[in-house]
């Protein structure tokens, strides 16, 4: 543990110590692009965050290889290899799009290319469990397929719901902490080696997503970009991969009494379409309702709109700050719900509090929906935004008192109110508004 923690605490450090730098490169490079329609911040801000990103994925592959008991994942597998391949490739796709914005298919080409990399090296899903069957082998253009579909769909759930300043960063960083738990139990947990490039991946993309949040949370210095968000997507994509469909379930049976058994038990985290659902959940959703929403109408499903999740948080009431927090419970929930689950999945316990969680989380989603009554009695021991009869009182009359006429002073030393006239009536306004002011 304390080498998987030195190698994510480097990782971070690194990350944060670059991001400084590269924003100021940002700048100089012209990598701010104007305010679009559907973004929330008002000020124009750089991106290229995805640099310091890269630069803390190579650090920390780079110390756990010359670490003495994490070396032996890049003795034993190619996997590291294959991961900062594809990673570099979709790395230098992010950064020619925050420059100068590239079409959305020769994106997804190049996605796809670079799952296809990783493929080729030897990160792809060999086998899946199925319920019930047992371990069902792939064949290679089956497992090619699955491997390309899987990584191209968690790059893009994870770019669509990099929306808000710290969203994606944080949301990825509770993910990839309830996939390190799940890698780290069966590595060392059941003396599984194969899991240990995933327990690795997760690692090092804490670190990456620790080290970059202090820069990214509202209000933002520097965006992640297509660099950083399809980065990050596409590593978590790889240790979802790797935990899934590198580790044989059969593996396991002298502790659980066979691999049909094994299946069962590990069901939650081993079907690989069923990872990355239950890791992100919420970006996945996100994903799959702007494709449905972009199609209905009539539009491309890579063209932008404000219609996700968090600009819907948004616009029911929510601050910015607010919203973020709101995902980061319901992605937690999510995550760590699920792993919780699969650990001690006979346990009644354990749905009675996720059932809590999710009522608790939905009525924080609902919450701009109630309106705060003040008894009358209770006023005074409230703030004043709570007082909403006085309020909304002394909001109707502040306006009048202040454009009503004001007569001319009728001579010195004598100081007279704002004056309203009521047909021949002259009354002072100014001393009732003050004392409205000091309620």
């Amino acid at each position: 543990m304390r080498e998987y923690l030195l190698t994510l605490c480097i990782t971070a450090a690194v990350t944060y110590l670059l991001t400084g730098p590269v924003r100021k490169f940002a700048i100089v490079a012209g990598a701010m692009p104007e305010i679009r329609a559907r973004d929330v911040h008002r000020e124009p801000t750089p991106r290229l965050g995805g640099i310091a990103m890269f630069f803390g994925l190579c650090a920390g592959l780079l110390v756990a290889d010359h670490l003495p008991n994490l070396n032996a994942v890049f003795e034993n597998s190619n996997e590291p290899r294959a991961l900062l391949s594809g990673a570099a490739l979709i790395w230098l796709i992010g950064v020619l799009d925050d420059k100068f914005e590239i079409d959305a298919l020769i994106k997804l080409g190049g996605q796809m290319i670079a799952a296809g990399v990783m493929v080729m090296q030897g990160l792809t899903i060999l086998w899946i469990p199925v319920p019930g069957v047992g371990t069902v082998s792939l064949t290679s253009g089956q497992g090619t397929l699955l491997t390309v579909a899987l990584v191209v769909i968690t790059i893009n759930a994870v770019n669509f719901v990099d929306g808000l300043d710290g969203l994606a960063a944080g949301m990825v960083c509770i993910a990839s902490a309830a996939s390190f738990m799940y890698a780290y139990r069966i590595w060392y947990g059941y003396g599984i080696e194969a899991a240990a490039p995933a327990t690795l991946f997760a690692a090092i993309l804490m670190g990456m997503c620790l080290g970059f949040l202090p820069h990214n949370m509202h209000p933002a210095r520097i965006f992640m970009g297509d660099s950083g968000s399809m980065l990050i997507g596409l590593i978590l994509a790889a240790g979802a991969i790797s935990v899934t469909g590198q580790v044989d379930p059969a593996a396991m049976k002298l502790n659980f009494g066979g691999t049909r058994d094994a299946t069962h038990a590990m069901l939650p985290v081993f079907i690989p379409l069923l990872m990355p659902l239950t890791i992100i959940a919420i970006p996945f959703a996100d994903l799959v309702l702007a494709i449905v929403r972009r199609t209905w109408n009539g539009k491309s499903p890579f063209a932008a709109d404000r219609g996700h999740l968090h600009h819907r948080l948004l616009e029911i009431g929510h601050s910015h700050s607010r919203a973020v927090l709101i995902m980061y419970f319901w992605s937690a929930l999510i995550a760590f719900g699920t792993v919780a689950y699969s650990v001690h999945s006979t346990s009644v316990w354990i749905l009675f509090v996720i059932v809590a969680l999710s009522a608790l989380g939905l009525v924080l989603l609902l919450l701009p929906r109630f309106t705060p009554r003040t008894p009358r009695w209770a006023e005074a021991f409230v703030p004043p935004r709570y007082r909403r009869r006085r309020a909304q009182s002394a909001a109707e009359e502040a306006p009048t008192a202040l454009t009503a006429p004001v007569a001319p002073s009728p001579g010195p030393g004598r100081e007279l109110g704002a004056l309203k006239l009521h047909g021949s009536t002259a009354v002072s306004e100014r001393p009732r508004v003050r004392s409205q002011e000091r309620d």
